[in-house]
């Protein structure tokens, strides 16, 4: 008997295998959309991350800068200000595209921040988070956002502006990446500028842009022309206090701070200490005067040769009177001999206390942070006393300088310097350091320097300037450096009722062809003083007026006045 097997037709076996083949379809296409599901999550949940955990340092900063308070100058124009702005950064790390193309794109849009190299080296930095630009326009902003990376982040945060730039960089300061106070008034008012309670209400500092800008260009044009290394520059208001203005050059921009070198930072009105020469020389006579050690202008002192003081000798220039002085010689002429022998019947004592009322031996007194401790003398044998006179061997900043000429004019009242708009009725009240009388005198005397002596570049027509240049020979370590020399010329105006004093400090200038190679102060930082003045005077509102002066005549018939021997203005 044969059994029969039943076999599949053709049609249904072909059925089954499509069946099959179908399945196996279905399943690679829902693998393949869970596959693409899970990458558009993974895309999604990244952008998620960066979009709330991007840029915690920026969000910190933000947290700070946004309810930071403005600073105004004393006329109310901005100096520092929190404005709204855009910021471009990346996350190096989480780049997903190539990152030479990208730096490519980058730097073609904003070519003003760096090349393809500057932008590659940031997006391939091993850091979580950089700045690529700051205060970045809304155009700039679409832009790069079009360029469709994720990593690049932007941000709507608030920044510190600077909006005049360079101008009173030193005094202003800037901010850390953190959002705080640094240097500068930045550092010193961050708690007040930060504090919900005090912040609503921008802060006045005693600086005058107008004043600020015409004492920058003059010092600037001056540092070009004798190629000086540093300069510095102050004016004061002898009554107050106030700081009218500070510069500091070479300078830089608080905008941009990350660029400055150490150099550029250094504010050499308060940091730098010098030795500031003759400056020092009304100083000495001051002292003599109210100590009652020359109580008149009879009595002169011998300066026909040098002084020899054991084995060191005190000499004046070539070509100097060599002859005895009276005080106001001594100081016209800008003798070292005459002065030498003013401090030494004056004595190491009064000569020391008289630089301490002066604050010459303490840091100087402002809010700054940023302040140079004067080089003191350890030890006053009777030479030292005589070359500090004429400042050698003593070393303060050029503010510690100004302050003391403010001392000598104002009636003779030491007030500490301030970098805040001082309010009527709130002047300090100061200490006295010398009589009214002995300053109505260096009022005088001040004024003849300009009009007979060393200081005669220094005048400014109608504004009755008084003042005294000293070049000294730049100290370095182990003696001094003859080929560098520190040009200073201290003035105050108007000599007949003096209302601002204005200082101006070259570091280390040279000759030129139209000073016939001198490079004493006489020669470059007296033009200075007096062309600032002449800006600046009726801005501060003092009226030139040629036809007025101070009343020299009780002083004048005691001056050796023959004009063959008047001296030359070389600049002591």
């Amino acid at each position: 008997m044969t059994t029969l097997v039943a076999r599949p037709l053709p049609q249904q076996g072909g059925l089954r295998q499509r069946h099959q083949l179908v399945a196996t379809a279905h399943t690679r296409l829902m693998v393949m959309l869970l596959l693409f599901a899970g990458a558009v999550l993974l895309v999604l949940g990244r952008l998620a991350v960066l979009a709330v955990f991007s840029g915690t340092e920026a969000k910190a900063r933000v947290a700070v800068l946004a309810g930071r308070g403005d600073i105004v100058d004393r006329n109310g124009a901005p100096l520092a200000r929190t404005i709204d702005a855009w910021t471009i950064a990346v996350h190096p790390r989480k780049l997903m595209g190539d990152k030479t193309e990208i730096a490519a794109k980058l730097a073609a849009l904003m070519p003003d921040r760096g090349d393809q190299a500057w932008f590659y080296a940031q997006l391939t930095k091993d850091v979580s988070f950089t700045y690529l630009q700051r205060r970045a326009s809304p155009a700039l902003v679409e832009q790069v956002n079009a360029l469709g990376e994720p990593a690049i982040v932007f941000a709507r945060e608030t920044q510190r502006l600077y909006p005049q730039s360079t101008m009173a960089a030193h005094a202003l300061g800037f901010l850390s990446t953190d959002g705080h106070g640094m240097s500068g008034m930045e550092r010193v008012l961050d708690e007040r500028l930060t504090n919900p309670a005090t912040s609503g209400a921008p802060v006045a500092l005693s600086i005058d842009t107008r004043v600020q800008a015409a004492m920058e260009s003059e010092l600037g044009r001056a540092m070009t022309t004798f190629s000086a290394r540093g300069g510095g520059g102050i004016v004061l208001d002898v009554a107050t206090g106030e700081v009218i203005a500070m510069v500091s050059l070479p300078t830089f921009n608080p905008n941009r701070v990350g660029m400055a070198g150490s150099e550029e930072l250094r504010n050499i009105t308060t940091q730098s200490v010098f030795e500031l020469g003759s400056t020092f020389k009304p100083i000495t006579m001051a002292t003599a005067m109210d100590t009652g050690v020359v109580t008149s202008f009879a009595r002169r002192f011998d300066a026909t040769h040098p002084l020899k003081v054991g084995g060191y000798t005190i000499h004046d220039e070539r070509g100097d009177p060599q002859r005895w002085l009276n005080m106001a010689e001594t100081l016209i002429y800008s003798s070292n001999i005459a002065t030498a022998r003013v401090a030494d019947e004056v004595g190491p004592e009064r000569m020391q206390a008289m630089f301490r009322k002066l604050g010459f031996d303490t840091k100087p007194d402002i809010e700054l942070r940023e302040k140079g401790r004067p080089l003191w003398p350890t030890y006053w044998a009777r030479t030292t006393t005589m070359t500090t006179a004429y400042g050698h061997g003593i070393a303060v900043t050029p503010l510690h300088l100004a302050n003391a000429y403010a001392t000598l004019v104002n009636g003779g009242i030491w007030r500490p310097t301030t970098l805040l708009k001082v309010a009527p009725g709130h002047v300090p009240e100061g200490r006295r350091v010398i009589s009214e009388q002995t300053s109505a005198r260096m009022r005088q005397m001040l004024r003849l320097i300009v009009q007979r002596g060393t200081g005669r570049k220094g005048e400014a027509p109608g504004y009755r300037v008084g003042g005294k240049t000293g070049t000294a020979e730049a100290a370095v370590a182990g003696g001094y450096d003859r080929s560098r020399n520190v040009a200073t010329f201290a003035a105050a105006f108007p000599m007949d009722a003096p209302r601002y004093v204005v200082l101006a400090m070259l570091d280390s200038p040279l000759g030129t062809k139209e000073t016939g190679g001198w490079k004493t102060a006489a020669w470059n930082a007296a033009p200075v003083v007096g062309r600032t003045v002449s800006r600046i005077g009726a801005m501060l509102g003092v009226v030139p007026d040629e036809t007025r002066d101070i009343d020299v005549s009780d002083i004048t018939p005691t001056l050796w006045d023959d004009p063959s021997r008047r001296p030359a203005t070389t600049g002591h």
